[in-house]
């Protein structure tokens, strides 16, 4: 089998892992926060539960990443898909029980599956030639699309499906990790050479983080995820506070997840062409432009279209940062690296996540006030990407 064959099986492997497998995040950020304002003792504390998703997988990058490097990529999606079934089980029993410490439990479990999936586009690369990888990449955040109509749509038919609202959703989770070890059966990716004893393969970690590219990379990452997360995960809560019903704030966040994925069919053609920088850099105005539709109004319409700027800008700016870093370490680096790189990226998207619903429920007198907060968050952030990016480009090139 050819390199270029070999990775194109993988590619598919990873797509349909991407789409089934992925579609329990989706599930996880429209329940997560309506379960939580159900269990929670206080409002404040109702995105905690999606929170400490966010946490769990960015405490977990690093020694998944290192696990992989020394097993190989099946070994730490297989135990990813493991925790979880184990998250989703723990998570219904807190529902069952009527327990928030149980389902926070449950969640920071999930984040371990979490972390995984992030490793997804990272292992598209691992047999891709060079020429390859950014449509690599491209291909398998786009098996997102169909996680974004599996997940929505089970919510709509498993929520009220028990007297006990979102419990068989999660009992729904449980059997879409079941699938994992019957997909990742038929990765072919090499298990990497082992380290010779006292050697350190590749460069210094912090030689590696006082690299401009790598640098640049992680805060254009880092700044993308946990914006997107940051508005989607208030979303919902603001949807319904705002009057609507639950199935609203599904659609709307369908539409966003599509939107993040849609653009993956030809975001790696436009990286090839233009360059990941000014992709980031696109990503980052799409994102602005995202936060002014939201503070614009809270019409239907207006939640629908900051949703889908948000998902776009998301997927322009995650994606090129993702390319970006691959290009800037060597291939014995890259458990180091990602690891490292995951590590800040899920650290900055769980900051977002847990000041999501205090900002949303406690920063003004009505649901719109927090909302508005939210959105007006973004503005920071987005000037630190935005700069840190113009830096790297205007920089003079090493020789």
């Amino acid at each position: 089998m050819t390199d270029l064959a070999r990775a194109r099986r993988n590619v598919i492997i990873l797509v349909l892992a991407q789409a089934i497998l992925g579609a329990q995040m989706s599930v996880v950020f429209i329940v997560g926060g309506l379960a939580g304002q159900i269990l929670a003792p206080n409002p404040c504390l109702a995105t905690l539960p999606v929170s400490l998703v966010i946490l769990g997988s960015a405490l977990t990058a690093r020694p998944l990443s290192r696990l992989m490097q020394r097993r190989g990529r099946q070994a730490g999606f297989l135990l990813a898909v493991l925790a979880g079934a184990l998250g989703a089980a723990v998570s219904a029993t807190g529902i069952w029980q009527n327990s928030f410490l149980l389902f926070l439990a449950g969640s920071l479990l999930t984040g371990i599956y979490m972390s995984a999936q992030g490793f997804y586009r990272f292992a598209a690369t691992d047999t891709a030639p060079e020429d390859f990888a950014p449509r690599a990449i491209s291909w398998v955040m786009a098996g997102g699309l169909a996680s974004a109509i599996i997940g929505p749509s089970l919510v709509r038919l498993t929520s009220d499906l028990t007297a006990v609202p979102f419990l068989a959703t999660y009992v729904a989770v449980i059997g879409l990790n079941l699938i994992g070890p019957f997909l990742f059966a038929f990765l072919d990716i090499p298990r990497p050479p082992a380290p010779v004893a006292g050697v350190v393969a590749g460069r210094p970690m912090g030689q590696i983080l006082r690299s401009p590219a790598i640098i640049v990379a992680m805060i254009c990452g880092m700044v993308s995820y946990a914006l997107m997360n940051l508005v989607m995960t208030s979303t919902p809560l603001a949807v319904v506070g705002c009057g609507y019903h639950a199935s609203d704030a599904a659609n709307i966040v369908s539409a966003h997840v599509l939107a993040m994925f849609a653009p993956s069919f030809f975001t790696g053609h436009l990286i090839a062409r233009f360059g990941a920088e000014r992709i980031v850099g696109l990503g980052l105005v799409i994102l602005a432009m995202a936060g002014a539709v939201a503070l614009s109004g809270i019409q239907l319409e207006q939640f629908f279209l900051a949703l889908i700027l948000l998902g776009i800008g998301w997927n322009f700016g995650y994606i090129g940062a993702t390319t970006m870093l691959t290009r800037a370490h060597a291939p014995e680096e890259r458990g180091r690296v990602q690891g490292m790189n995951d590590l800040i990226v899920f650290g900055g998207v769980f900051l977002a996540s847990l000041s999501s619903g205090g900002l949303l429920n406690c920063s003004g007198g009505s649901v719109q006030a927090g909302w508005n907060a939210v959105n007006l968050a973004m503005l920071p952030f987005l000037v630190l990407a935005g700069g840190a990016l113009i830096w790297l480009v205007m920089r003079p090139k090493e020789a």
